[in-house]
């Protein structure tokens, strides 16, 4: 027949690899299909002609290509679990018997493009699957694969060798009067985020070449009513604009949750941003001779930026309830951050009633929000659900606080929870009941820090021995806690007393041994202005992080000094802060993405340095990456909870001595994992989910395991492996979850108790069961 040209790399040596290029993109082009047109199924891939088992039979195999360390960082993540691996193997390769029912055929189009094609024989009409060659691949290589790609075809065919095939025998396998292969349209597909005026230049270029040549079929832009999924609603009548913030030109999406796309309903429109009243702005969409909508510009509808795929995702409430989620696509970036730079405006001034221009240079990222009179707010009952959650760094010990309980669970050597005691009744020293809406774990896991919902200048401290609060501190008269953190990054693993707080404007030291006051005078920053600060967090040598509602992010090496580093705002509030051990990395979390910067300093005299340790010159501040979950999914998660994405904060793994690998965080009943070094490599959408029938109140790491994760729901506690997070698709973000104790097997182990009976190896916990006692 012909020489074996590639390695045996497919399992057993009678899986021999005959030919191979090396290097392309892997789609799934449906034209015809209501479920969306182009899919990207692997960035990277090489495809391949293998032999089976089977004489006469030949298998095409396109198959995902890693990056260098990638396979075994899957592997890693693996496990020993063979189904896992299974799994793992069919999603990154592809395989189809090569017979002539797939019409298998190359095409070399306008500008070099090669294409190669077949038939995707278990979907819709039309489906095809299309590996666009690498441009460096030689076209001698691409027509010799094609040559055996025929002698295949011919040898199962006639069940005998190619070897007696004439050029004749062959040209039976070359389809030549097929329609032209449809191309894949990064258009259609934002898995690939480029321009709109070159994909379309690049499909017209393409139609036009293939029409000349053969006959094209009708452009999937002429048909967007037959994608529709449902009719659009009517607009809002539009208000008179007073000021126009921006007037830009657009693709309009709409999300079908069915097949859990946005399909596209208008291949131009016009998006202007204005303001039409005190306080009052509006966003209005219009096509050629039709208006899409109109919408209030608030920060409740959620608006998503997502500059990977050049887009905006928002929500929108019509006037009988319906909730839709729309999408538009800009040309470029900067017809992006234009628009971008509007709505921002609008929320902003709607926010603080202030205008955005009368604000000095210095002050335009201040917010005045009046302080909250937290002092004067009665005890509120928070529903008697889990809502806060500290895991324990000394002791394999968390903690879940459920209103005026705190239920104790511990870990076991086999990774799961149990449930150890309940504290039944948090109280004041002087007998005052109350509810913890902060915690935090402090000298050697004996103490817990607690603030209450009624006086934010004071702090308690908990006896963990005795299960009861034994001190009140009050920190400040004039300076209230906003929140606060340990001395240092790994502090509760030792009997350090001190611990470090902000106000909305200041930055100090607690040290609760002080007579009086606990707020160390000589070790505070204060600034004039309301910074609104607003989360904190620390490294291992101390090293100080700050961020605020404004979304700016402060960078300090000690105490009581100016910043060594302020890295700009980018206009969402931060509501969560971590910092890896070294002070390398840093996590800031918003409603709608997190913001992972790196603090290491790329060049000039401060080369190697950390943002904590010298400031960045003016020109090379770091540039934050954004981690957010993809239009589509942003779209479906809304279509099944109803509610927008609010993150958890989001938080590093962590240990001593322990490389921080994974982010995890939650939204709604999902719980969401970033790999840390699949971000770092640019990899789209590198993220896992975890679908729970309730929301997820709070979440971390097992101390010193990026493997388990601790997760709070209203009612439950939970460790679950972290291996049992999936690729997010339609299915796994739909959910079908049952949640039970005594595992899932190997591929999601998992316990779970209940602070409330016994009951089907759930711990409830009776009435009669809740002590008040020493434990």
């Amino acid at each position: 027949m012909f020489p074996a040209v590639g390695k045996l790399i497919f399992g057993s040596s009678t899986q021999e690899s005959l030919i191979e290029l090396p290097q392309g993109q892997l789609y799934l082009v449906r034209p015809l299909s209501p479920k969306g047109y182009s899919e990207l199924i692997f960035k990277d891939s090489a495809i391949r002609i293998r032999r089976t088992n089977q004489d006469f039979h030949y298998q095409l195999v396109a198959q995902r290509v890693f990056e260098e360390g990638e396979a075994e960082l899957l592997a890693e993540e693996g496990g020993d679990d063979a189904e896992l691996d299974a799994v793992a193997a069919e999603r990154d390769e592809k395989t189809f018997l090569l017979d002539e029912a797939l019409h298998f055929c190359v095409e070399v189009r306008e500008g070099g493009e090669t294409a190669l094609a077949w038939r995707d024989l278990s979907g819709d009409t039309g489906d095809v699957y299309e590996f666009v060659c690498d441009g460096k691949l030689p076209s001698s290589q691409v027509q010799q694969f094609a040559r055996v790609a025929r002698e295949c075809q011919y040898e199962r065919k006639y069940r005998k060798p190619s070897t007696t095939a004439s050029d004749e025998d062959l040209e039976q396998f070359e389809f030549h009067e097929e329609t032209p292969i449809p191309p894949a349209s990064p258009l259609h597909s934002p898995a690939l985020a480029r321009s709109i005026n070159s994909s379309d230049n690049m499909y017209k270029q393409r139609t036009a070449a293939n029409s000349a040549k053969r006959g094209a079929v009708a452009a999937p832009e002429q048909q967007p009513e037959a994608r529709l999924p449902a009719q659009a609603p009517g607009p809002d009548s539009p208000p008179r604009a007073i000021e126009i913030y921006a007037t830009v030109t657009a693709e309009l999406h709409l999300f079908d949750p069915q097949p859990g796309h946005f399909v596209m309903v208008d291949d131009s429109v016009i998006a202007m941003v204005s303001e039409v009243g005190q306080w009052e702005y509006w966003l209005q969409i219009d096509g050629k001779g039709k208006s899409w909508l109109g919408a209030p510009v608030v920060a409740e509808f959620n608006p998503v930026f997502d500059f990977e795929y050049l887009s905006f995702v928002f929500n929108h409430f019509s006037d009988d309830g319906t909730a839709r989620s729309w999408l538009l696509r800009f040309r470029d970036q900067s017809t992006l951050e234009k628009f971008q730079e509007a709505i921002m405006q609008a929320i902003w001034e709607r926010l603080n009633e202030t205008k955005w221009k009368k604000i000095q240079e210095k002050e335009r990222d201040e917010e005045y929000d009046s302080e909250d009179d937290e002092a004067a707010e009665a005890e509120k009952n928070e529903g008697e659900v889990n809502s806060q959650l500290a895991v324990g760094y000394k002791h394999d010990r968390s903690f879940v606080v459920r209103g005026s309980k705190i239920g104790v669970f511990s870990h076991t050597a086999d990774n799961r929870l149990k449930f150890s005691t309940n504290i039944s009744k948090v109280m004041t020293p002087n007998g005052r009941l109350m509810s913890p809406k902060k915690v935090m774990l402090h000298a050697e896991d004996r103490d817990l820090i607690i603030q209450n919902n009624v006086d934010p200048n004071k702090l308690y401290r908990m006896d963990l021995e005795y299960g009861k609060v034994v001190d009140e501190w009050n920190v400040h008269d004039d300076i209230p806690v906003v929140n606060f953190a340990p001395e240092n990054k790994f502090a509760q693993m030792t009997s350090e007393q001190t611990f470090l707080g902000v106000s909305h404007n200041a930055l100090y030291r607690v040290d609760p041994r002080l007579s009086g006051q606990k707020l160390v005078d000589t070790d505070m920053k204060q600034y004039a202005s309301k910074n609104d600060f607003s989360a904190l967090a620390t490294t291992e040598k101390g090293y100080i992080a700050v961020a605020s509602n404004k979304g700016d992010i402060r960078l300090f090496d000690r105490l009581g000094i100016r910043a060594k580093t302020q890295l700009p705002a980018l206009g969402d509030p931060i509501t969560g802060m971590d910092v890896s051990a070294d002070g390398r990395w840093i996590l800031g979390t918003t409603n709608n993405y997190i913001l992972l910067v790196d603090a290491q300093q790329k060049g000039g005299k401060n080369e190697g340095k950390l943002g904590f340790e010298k400031g960045f010159s003016a020109d090379s501040k770091p540039h934050p990456r954004r981690l957010a979950l993809t239009p589509e999914h942003v779209a479906q998660f809304y279509h099944e909870t109803g509610k927008p994405i609010a993150f958890t904060p989001a938080k590093f793994n962590t240990g001593e001595g322990t490389e921080e690998t994974s982010i995890i965080t939650a939204t709604g009943p999902y719980i969401i994992e970033w790999n840390l070094r699949r971000v770092l490599r640019g990899m789209k959408a590198a993220y896992k989910i975890k679908r729970y029938e309730e929301e997820v109140k709070a979440n971390d790491f097992k101390f010193g395991s990026d493997k388990n994760v601790i997760v709070a729901l209203p009612n439950e506690v939970n460790m679950v492996a972290k291996q049992s997070l999936r690729k997010p698709t339609r299915e796994s973000i739909v959910g079908n979850v049952r949640l039970s104790v005594g595992g899932d097997g190997g591929s999601g182990r998992r316990s779970s108790a209940r602070i409330g009976n016994l009951d089907s190896g759930r711990y409830k916990l009776a009435k009669g069961d809740i002590v008040n006692s020493p434990y």
